[in-house]
């Protein structure tokens, strides 16, 4: 299946980013719909001319009609709804979602899944400290990263078609990637920075903080403000890896916390300099981009 503008698309779940990729197809002219847990979203997105149409009930008439399904559902309620609800899907559809996790996701679902139907995993580097439809906007996509994450049941055509929702909607870059690769990555870029911001947030009561801080302890805590239902899942789905990145920090910071303790200055400056000189990377990847 090649993707175009007749493929008619299915946002399963609407929230932050279902309702993002939803404005996104539909101001690139794709026909898309909608299935929410809750009348009043389907009714916001339509009001706001993010989807076409939508139903807030499992309608088998309604889903049978879409080409490409794509699910913006915590990683639970997606297995679930594949469980219960596959039968529903057009013969030939592909599968596609927005999940933070693949390993303990992909396998599954490519195992309990019809074989007339494909699922290619996907994961948008991208969003907000906020949720819900109404904060939903298709220019979170601009300048981020789109990953695939394939396996060996995936079909060239279908891989395809998923970098080109990645590249129709705005992203810079679309990587692709194993899904054992994709959660070590995830793990120690996006769970492990989170770990962190949380933990320097819950280690000070830092309320009456707030008329002294300055931009760093802003910028290292801007993602501490955190959907503790979907990320305590992604945590615990990726708990291998994610520990592991976990003790890989742990022993950097002891050992700058030892370095400072007994005075070691050459450590903490070698330490110093080699995360200005990584650093540099991201700068340099950024006034690429800007470019």
């Amino acid at each position: 299946m090649k993707l175009s503008k007749d493929k008619k698309i299915l946002i399963a779940g609407l929230g932050l980013m279902g309702g993002s990729y939803a404005e996104a197809l539909t101001a690139c002219g794709f026909e898309v719909g909608a299935v929410a847990r809750r009348q009043e979203t389907i009714d916001y997105a339509l009001k706001q001319g993010i989807i076409k149409h939508g139903t807030s009930v499992i309608d088998p008439e309604y889903i049978g009609q879409f080409d490409i399904v794509i699910f913006a559902m915590y990683p639970h309620a997606f297995v679930e709804w594949i469980e219960n609800n596959q039968q529903y899907i057009k013969s030939g559809a592909v599968i596609s979602d927005v999940t933070g996790v693949k390993c303990s996701i992909i396998y599954k679902i490519q195992a309990m899944l019809r074989p007339d139907l494909e699922y290619i995993g996907a994961h948008p580097m991208a969003g907000r400290e906020c949720s819900g439809v109404e904060n939903a906007r298709m220019e979170i996509f601009k300048g981020a990263n789109y990953i695939v994450t394939p396996t060996d049941r995936n079909t060239p055509e279908a891989i395809e078609l998923c970098k080109d929702l990645g590249r129709v909607m705005g992203f810079r870059m679309i990587a692709e990637l194993t899904p054992e690769k994709h959660d070590e990555m995830i793990g120690f870029l996006s769970q492990l920075a989170h770990c962190i911001a949380v933990s320097l947030m819950v280690c000070k009561d830092s309320h009456h903080l707030v008329d002294y801080t300055g931009d760093s302890f802003r910028d290292l805590t801007r993602i501490a403000k955190i959907n503790d239902e979907m990320w305590s899942e992604l945590f615990l789905l990726n708990r291998d890896v994610l520990v592991e990145q976990m003790d890989l920090f742990s022993e950097k910071f002891a050992l700058m916390r030892d370095s400072i303790a007994n005075g070691d200055r050459e450590t903490i400056r070698q330490m110093m300099r080699l995360s200005t000189e990584r650093r540099k990377y991201f700068d340099v990847k950024q006034e690429d981009d800007e470019s």
